[in-house]
């Protein structure tokens, strides 16, 4: 059976106990005065009923109970009531200020990839916006993601929102939660890495399954997220909790070179680096130690240095020689050509089809 559509009627006002006390009384003859002789209240918490500066506590609606004959319930389910529309009434102001800063969300491409639901109104929106993040409001943002707007401060690039890459951020975690990860072991962690330097040469329906089980069984979630617009992330690393890290990828260059050492550049922040920090590649304020080394490492477990070094004074760098090479140290040919373009020994325009190129399905 389909299931109906409930129509729920939210008034925009909020109607409360003293309103209707005071009708009561007006009713019956009564004054302010009487009512508090014949419950016990004083007269001035009486009018402050009236004036709904004080609300109805179970005492009282017994007290009322007693004097009026109407039912405490009936006092208490108007004051609930009251209440929750007076806190819908404030939420409802509140969203209405913030509606400024759903704009720097991009809610047409979250919606595109499943993420949240798109309605057509704006507060309902902010509202599915809001459960996305999974807080209550746009002021607890700010407490989520305290170092965003510091990390993209003066960018000199491109127009970054925090706000973008956060929800970019969020989505990892809700990724990552769904990976279920051996406790953190970092020899582990450093083992598989060896395993899957050997995968560099296979297509995402191989690599992708396999380098995410290596390293949950290390310890760490493997995400693959798209880059939304104003993000300009390529990965990052951080610690979910103390026993669980997360490698968080975004495909933003496409290209297996780009893929590959940014994976590896990431597990070294892990390896080599703490726990507390979040390593976001693509924003400015990064310690350069820290960067640097995380290259380093990459760069060192993708092409062995000595062995590259060899090969680079050569200087022969033809697509066979490239492939001979890359076969001989069981990497994928196009991240020896990623490598030569960055040191420029090879034009960033030559053996680009050596590389291989990634698509998001919803491309």
């Amino acid at each position: 059976m389909a299931k109906q559509a409930i129509n729920e009627y939210q008034p925009d006002y909020a109607v409360s106990p003293g309103e209707v006390l005071s009708d009561e009384l007006e009713v019956r003859g009564m004054t302010q005065q009487e009512l508090a002789k014949r419950t016990g209240l004083t007269p001035k918490h009486i009018v402050s009923i009236a004036q709904a500066k004080s609300s109805i506590t179970p005492e009282t609606a017994i007290k009322l109970e007693r004097a009026l004959g109407m039912p405490a319930d009936y006092w208490l389910n108007l004051e609930s009531q009251y209440q929750e529309a007076v806190a819908r009434l404030h939420e409802e102001a509140k969203l209405e200020r913030d509606l400024g800063w759903l704009k720097r969300i991009p809610v047409a491409m979250m919606a595109k990839l499943n993420w949240i639901d798109r309605p057509s109104d704006a507060k309902a929106q902010l509202v599915e916006v809001l459960r996305f993040f999974g807080i209550a409001s746009v002021e607890q943002w700010d407490d989520m993601w305290p170092n965003l707007n510091v990390a993209y401060r003066q960018h000199n690039h491109q127009e970054i929102f925090p706000e973008s890459v956060s929800a970019w951020l969020r989505r990892g975690e809700i990724e990552a939660a769904q990976i279920a990860c051996e406790t953190f072991d970092k020899a582990a962690f450093r083992a598989a890495l060896d395993d899957i330097r050997l995968l560099t040469t296979e297509g995402p329906d191989v690599f992708v399954p396999r380098m995410r089980d290596l390293c949950a069984r290390a310890g760490v979630a493997v995400v693959f997220v798209p880059a939304l617009p104003k993000t300009g992330v390529s990965g990052a690393t951080r610690w979910l909790n103390s026993n669980k890290a997360l490698i968080q990828l975004s495909l933003r260059y496409r290209t297996d070179d780009h893929l590959w050492f940014t994976f590896f550049h990431e597990a070294g922040h892990i390896l080599l680096h703490g726990k507390k920090e979040l390593f976001l590649e693509g924003a400015n304020g990064l310690d350069p130690a820290k960067e640097a080394e995380a290259n380093n490492f990459a760069e060192q477990e993708l092409l062995p240095r000595m062995r590259f070094s060899a090969f680079t004074r050569r200087n022969q760098f033809s697509k066979v020689a490239i492939s001979s090479f890359a076969k001989e140290i069981r990497v994928a040919p196009g991240i020896v050509v990623g490598q030569l373009q960055h040191r420029g020994l090879l034009p960033r325009t030559h053996c680009n089809d050596l590389k291989q190129t990634f698509r998001w399905a919803h491309e």
